[in-house]
């Protein structure tokens, strides 16, 4: 692939320069050395040195806030993945967060000959059969919560959730030994040959395991399968978060929900709202828990503010104040909990809130909760059992 190429399959030829996209850019806000019209403008100059040697190249969050309102129907964050990519291949990558264990983890799992003990977190109390024909992918949830101890993120609990109300509803998932990353952050920061890599280890895995359906829990794996590996892999079965999942059997009215009285919001992950455009079901789950008052945040559904970070790159002071800028419009509703359905965006959250070594900010302390979380604490006893 060409720049030529990228500006081409991402209509970025048609850029008005209007600063549409600028203007709407959340980091652009707080950061106004990063502007999405000025990458565009030099793709289209054929500056290629300049643009895949910007540090700001990294700084793009995906989030989609800009391209469903671009007068031109650019595809501004494709046309991030694509130059990312020709970035890595002249050696360049953004700065890495935490280290950049998280991505060593990835590349790591992207390796053939790699054995995981990923599945010690099942007890007794969940019930999986290798006989089954539906799939649960839990992610890289077993590798977030060592990682992420010190914010108080148990990403774990998702799946030990995820596991409760699966069984609840008389299905016992199969889950893989031996599942591998989605790729996701790897895709998006212009590794695609490791993401090449885990698309076809997690293909054969599926397709041996020969499962008709995947259920997933976690939004950035579920937009990876649907949109991502159809260009590098055959995954030859039906895919769907649980958000939808769920929303179908209360409609059909087969799951049913004790009392909670509680006023919460919901936080639109960007990958299940503006990348799958999925906004109602997971209020539709909410809602039909008795007793709970769902109440919106100022910018919800395809106005919704990102987490702040993406891919775990290039995460700064914007990030932060992006953040806690969307943590206070939580606070703002007057909700006791934000309910979100993406692992990192709790992780990112909780992180604003750690705030070690920094200036005391506003409080921004809020309960963060994942919508399976809160769906098997509606079923009875306690979630994650």
């Amino acid at each position: 692939m060409t720049l030529e190429d990228a500006v081409k399959e991402t209509k970025a030829y048609y850029c008005l320069e209007c600063g549409k996209c600028s203007g709407l850019c959340p980091v652009s806000r707080y950061n106004p050395a990063y502007s999405p019209r000025v990458m565009v403008e030099d793709a289209l100059l054929g500056l290629e040195d300049d643009l895949v040697h910007n540090r700001q190249l990294f700084s793009c969050l995906t989030c989609y806030a800009c391209s469903p309102k671009c007068p031109a129907d650019v595809d501004y964050p494709l046309f991030m993945q694509k130059s990312r990519a020709l970035a890595a291949k002249d050696g360049q990558q953004g700065d890495c967060a935490h280290s950049g264990v998280l991505q060593s983890l990835m590349r790591l799992m992207a390796s053939p000959n790699l054995k995981q003990k990923r599945l010690e977190w099942l007890s007794n109390g969940h019930r999986t059969s290798d006989q089954s024909n539906v799939l649960y992918f839990v992610g890289c949830a077993p590798y977030f919560d060592p990682i992420f101890e010190d914010t108080g993120v148990k990403s774990l609990d998702v799946a030990r959730d995820s596991l409760k109300i699966l069984n609840s509803l008389g299905i016992a998932p199969k889950v893989l030994p031996n599942e591998r990353c989605c790729g996701h952050d790897l895709l998006w920061t212009g590794d695609t040959e490791n993401f090449r890599r885990l698309a076809e280890l997690n293909a054969a895995a599926i397709k041996e395991a020969g499962v008709k359906k995947i259920i997933f829990s976690c939004a950035e794996c579920y937009r990876t399968f649907k949109k991502d590996y159809p260009n590098y892999v055959k995954i030859d079965c039906e895919l769907q978060h649980i958000s939808e999942f769920l929303s179908e059997k209360i409609e059909k009215g087969e799951l049913s929900f004790k009392e909670i009285k509680k006023k919460l919001t919901y936080h639109d992950p960007c990958r299940l709202g503006r990348h799958l455009g999925i906004y109602e079901p997971p209020r539709r789950v909410i809602e039909s828990i008795p007793g709970i008052e769902l109440v919106e945040m100022k910018d919800n559904r395809a106005e919704s503010l990102c987490c702040g970070t993406s891919a775990f790159t290039n995460c700064d002071s914007c990030s932060k104040q992006i953040r806690v800028e969307r943590l206070l419009q939580a606070k703002a509703t007057g909700a006791e909990s934000i309910i979100t359905c993406c692992p990192k965006c709790q992780i990112h959250f909780r992180c604003a809130m750690v705030n070690k070594g920094e200036v005391k900010g506003p409080d921004v302390e809020i309960e963060v909760v994942d919508l399976v979380s809160l769906v098997a604490q509606a079923l009875g006893g306690k979630s994650s059992e």
